[in-house]
C-alpha cells in the first residue's frame, strides 16, 4: 500500500488486515466472531466483516469502539436486529478495552446492488476486513479516489443533517449529546476529506489526517475541520457544540459538497445515523 492508501495499480487498497488488531483487542475480535457464529447460521448469515481503527491497528483500549458488518442471505428481520443488540451488549459488558459495539446489518442483494456499487460496496470491498464466511469483495469492482465515489459515499450530507437536527432537539442527556457529536463529527470530517479525495488522489480514514489534507484545499475553514475531528475523538455533550457542526459548518459543507460533486442517488430508506 503506498502512502496514500493505494495499491501498485492506482486502486484504494483494502485498509484493514485481521494482523494488525492490537494485542488488547484480539481477545475481543475472537468473542465476537465466537458469538457471531453461533448466533447467526448459515441459512442467515453469508458473511461478517470488522472495520474501523481495530483491525487498521490504530485502536486505543478505552477509547475506541467494536465495528462489525453482517452481510444476510435477506433482508434485515426484526429478529436478526434482536440478535445483534444482544450481541453488542454482551460484547460491551464483557471487554472494557472497548468503548461501545456497532453492528450493521445488510442483505447481500443490497450490498452488491448497482446502486450502492460506490457507496455500500465500496464500503466492504476496501474499508471492511473479513471476519467469517466468504469475501464479498470478490465480487466486487477495484475503486479509485474519484468524484463518483466522492458523490455515493457522501453526497447526502444534507439529508443527514435533517436527522441529526431532531436528534439533537430530542437529546436529553449528556450521554445522548455525546454520542450524536461523536456521529456528527465523524461524518463530517469524512465528507470533508472525501470533498477533496480526488484533488488528492489517494484514500485514508484516519480523522486527523482527514482533516488535515481538507485543510490544504480549504485553508479558510482548516481550523474548524481539526476542531471537528478532535471533538470526533473526544466527543462533546455541550449544545452549542452540536449547533456549530450541524447549523454551520454542516451546511455550507453540504453545499460545497453539491456544487463540486453533485447530490448522491435517492435511496428508498436511508438508514444512515
Amino acid at each position: 500500500m503506498s502512502e496514500r492508501g493505494l495499491a501498485h495499480d492506482g486502486t484504494i487498497a483494502r485498509e484493514g488486515v485481521l494482523a494488525r488488531v492490537p494485542a488488547a483487542f484480539v481477545p475481543v475480535v475472537e468473542a465476537a466472531r465466537t458469538r457471531l457464529a453461533d448466533t447467526f447460521d448459515g441459512a442467515r448469515l453469508h458473511s461478517a466483516y470488522i472495520y474501523g481503527s481495530i483491525p487498521r491497528g490504530t485502536a486505543v483500549p478505552g477509547v475506541s469502539d467494536l465495528d462489525l458488518q453482517l452481510a444476510l442471505h435477506g433482508d434485515p428481520t426484526e429478529a436478526d436486529r434482536a440478535d445483534a443488540t444482544a450481541i453488542e451488549v454482551a460484547l460491551d459488558r464483557a471487554f472494557p478495552q472497548i468503548d461501545g459495539v456497532g453492528i450493521l446489518l445488510t442483505s447481500t442483494r443490497a450490498l452488491l446492488s448497482d446502486l450502492e456499487r460506490h457507496d455500500a460496496g465500496f464500503f466492504i470491498a476496501c474499508l471492511c476486513t473479513p471476519l467469517l464466511g466468504p469475501d464479498l469483495a470478490e465480487r466486487l469492482p477495484r475503486y479509485r479516489p474519484t468524484t463518483e465515489l466522492a458523490r455515493e459515499t457522501n453526497g447526502d450530507l444534507a439529508l443527514a443533517l435533517k436527522r441529526w437536527r431532531a436528534r439533537a432537539a430530542a437529546a436529553a442527556t449528556d450521554a445522548d449529546r455525546r454520542a450524536l457529536s461523536r456521529v456528527v463529527a465523524r461524518r463530517i470530517v469524512r465528507t470533508g476529506f472525501t470533498l477533496v479525495m480526488p484533488r488528492w488522489g489517494g484514500w485514508t480514514s484516519d480523522l486527523v489526517e482527514s482533516a488535515e489534507l481538507f485543510g490544504r484545499y480549504y485553508p479558510e475553514h482548516a481550523d474548524r475541520m481539526r476542531t471537528t475531528a478532535a471533538i470526533g475523538r473526544a466527543p462533546s455533550a455541550d449544545p452549542a457544540v452540536l449547533s456549530t457542526l450541524i447549523d454551520d459548518l454542516g451546511p455550507w459543507l453540504a453545499a460545497e459538497y453539491t456544487a463540486v460533486h453533485g447530490e448522491k442517488a435517492p435511496r428508498p430508506h436511508d438508514a444512515r445515523p
